[in-house]
């Protein structure tokens, strides 16, 4: 069955603006088309989300997915239903749009980690705390949506993970972490490979580079919410893959520039996650 939903009298309220905004809209462009769909928030489901939450595993991972058994950590993450949510929009026995889990370090992933960490100056001081023997506790935070997802699912899931981790230590369960260590991935804009082929002038040629240039110095978010995350946390920083991503053309979707993804990692202390999940919620509930 479904955790919960929004509080009816908040979807109400939210429908009737929609309704309102929907009929404004189709006023001023009739070409304009609202699709409302109804999330729901379920326990994961040994039975129904191996595959779904494999295949955001993979999203989640990118080029390095073949550097895990995501069967397993599929597997492990459905061993503890009772910690962490996936979302969906036609019932529990269809494949979630997104997912949330919280587990203590896993093995393979702490070694892949600890080798990216060294990589950035601002990560760095993040392997120390990842070294075993260590008094840091730390939470490993896995969440994934499919693209078109809204972000305003995101929110719900924070406050539910918070609610379990209380409940599992009122239950004595092994969740007295010190820090949150969330796993999440960014992108910049690259230069395409397929304006260099071509009858394209030379000077062209010289404009993609540039905007190339430029787009390697700056970082888009694939989570909106990372961005928010990053005032709450001890410290974030990006790293690349081992493996060689695709091209980036192939991730160029009607646009003249293509994007190369990277991987990104946001520690927060247990003292500021609270805050740090509130302010998540404030600002969808704003926007």
């Amino acid at each position: 069955m479904a955790k919960r939903k929004e509080p009816e009298e908040e979807q109400s309220d939210d429908c009737d603006s929609a309704d309102e905004s929907s009929s404004e809209e189709s006023s001023s462009d009739d070409d304009i088309n609202m699709l409302d769909v109804e999330f729901e928030w379920f326990d994961p489901q040994p039975e129904h989300d191996f595959h779904g939450i494999k295949t955001l595993l993979r999203q989640l991972f990118d080029a390095d997915a073949q550097l895990f058994d995501l069967s397993a950590l599929t597997e492990l993450i459905l061993a503890q239903p009772l910690l962490g949510s996936t979302v969906k929009v036609e019932g529990n026995e269809t494949d979630p749009y997104a997912f949330m889990t919280d587990k203590p370090t896993i093995t393979a992933l702490l070694e892949y980690l600890q080798d990216r960490c060294r990589l950035n100056d601002d990560t760095a001081k993040m392997q120390s705390l990842l070294q075993e023997p260590t008094s840091a506790r730390i939470g490993l935070i896995l969440t994934e949506r499919l693209i078109n997802v809204p972000s305003e699912v995101v929110p719900p899931m924070y406050i539910m993970l918070l609610e379990e981790i209380s409940w599992a230590l009122e239950e004595k369960e092994p969740y007295n972490f010190t820090h949150y260590l969330i796993l999440s991935k960014t992108y910049r804009e690259v230069a395409s490979t397929m304006d260099k082929e071509g009858d394209s002038t030379r000077r062209h040629k010289k404009q993609k580079k540039g905007a190339g240039k430029r787009g390697l110095d700056q970082i888009f978010y694939f989570h909106p919410e990372d961005e928010l995350l990053h005032k709450y946390a001890y410290l974030h920083g990006g790293f690349g893959y081992k493996k060689e991503a695709s091209q980036s053309d192939s991730k160029r979707a009607f646009q003249e520039l293509g994007i190369k993804p990277q991987g990104h990692m946001i520690l927060i202390e247990a003292t500021q996650f609270e805050g740090a999940v509130k302010a998540v919620q404030e600002y969808f509930r704003h926007s």
